[in-house]
């Protein structure tokens, strides 16, 4: 069962948790025990794990990226963006997580976040749960 979450962003540079969208069609598609790979189709975003109680976690992470890959460079792609591009790569378009008892498995403080570093953009990530 292959599933798409719609993202719509409201920045150049943000993460999105879409923790509780990805629960959703985990608990929809019936697997008691398996696996959950999310992907991002964009060039210019990613998806990664990471802290969703605080914030500011998120905050912290853009800034020191953007602090790692500066808009402001002179690039060979011309279009504007390729530090988004840069981004995308050191954070990765894909994830795979595991699920049981219906449910994926996180640790207490973690969620799932997609990034967003060439926006505002409408965008997709694709959700694939399988039994195994």
């Amino acid at each position: 069962m292959l599933k798409t979450i719609n993202v719509r962003t409201s920045k150049r540079n943000e993460l999105l948790d879409i923790t509780s969208e990805v629960r959703r069609i985990v608990r929809e598609s019936g697997v008691k025990s398996g696996i959950c790979v999310l992907y991002c189709p964009h060039t210019t975003a990613a998806l990664t794990v990471n802290e969703n109680a605080d914030p500011s976690v998120r905050l912290d992470i853009n800034e020191h990226l953007s602090e790692l890959v500066p808009a402001d460079r002179h690039y060979r792609h011309l279009e504007g963006n390729a530090d988004s591009h840069i981004k995308s790569v050191l954070v990765g378009p894909s994830i795979t997580l595991i699920v049981e008892d219906g449910d994926i498995v996180l640790g207490t403080w973690q969620g799932i976040f997609f990034c967003e570093f060439d926006g505002p953009r409408s965008r997709r990530v694709y959700v694939k749960v399988m039994e195994g």
